[in-house]
């Protein structure tokens, strides 16, 4: 798999938007910060000058990982499950044991949000269900043991 972060297209503009933000922004707001911190003098003891650099830290991470995600994205499309195998961008409804069924997206770990139905490839249910087949069984290694799943439909 590599260096490959797998985003739908509204979740690469959303981190490009966010990327904006951070470089823009952000920083300008940062450097008033600083700069009027730095005007207060002896900076040995300034409380603002610690925060603002210690935010200043927090903020160049975010833009690199940022940088480092939107450089390395694949673009993934929701497909319509003609093909009969989950790959990532598939809508999947699964079923557990006795459970009722439940549907998922399968998007990349950037995107994963299984409240809402969006599980990440690398997940344990989202790497078992990559390349499975309508109407198969599929184990999922979970911390929790082995958990059997049966694809339902793939969309």
């Amino acid at each position: 798999m590599g260096d490959e972060q797998y985003l739908t297209y509204e979740g690469a503009k959303s981190l490009r938007e966010e990327l904006e933000r951070l470089k823009g922004p952000e920083r300008d707001e940062l450097a008033k910060r600083l700069r009027s911190a730095i005007q207060m003098g002896d900076l040995s003891e300034n409380a603002d000058y610690h925060a603002a650099k210690e935010y200043q830290a927090f903020l160049e991470g975010k833009i690199q990982e940022l940088e480092y995600v939107l450089r390395n994205t694949v673009i993934i499309e929701e497909m319509d499950g003609s093909h009969g195998v989950v790959t990532i961008g598939s809508q999947v409804t699964i079923q557990e044991a006795d459970y009722p069924p439940e549907r998922y997206y399968l998007v990349g770990a950037k995107e994963a949000d299984p409240k809402n139905g969006r599980i990440s490839n690398e997940s344990p249910f989202g790497a078992a269900l990559l390349g499975g087949q309508e109407g198969k069984e599929v184990i999922a290694e979970t911390p929790a043991g082995q958990v059997r799943l049966k694809i339902i439909k793939i969309e």
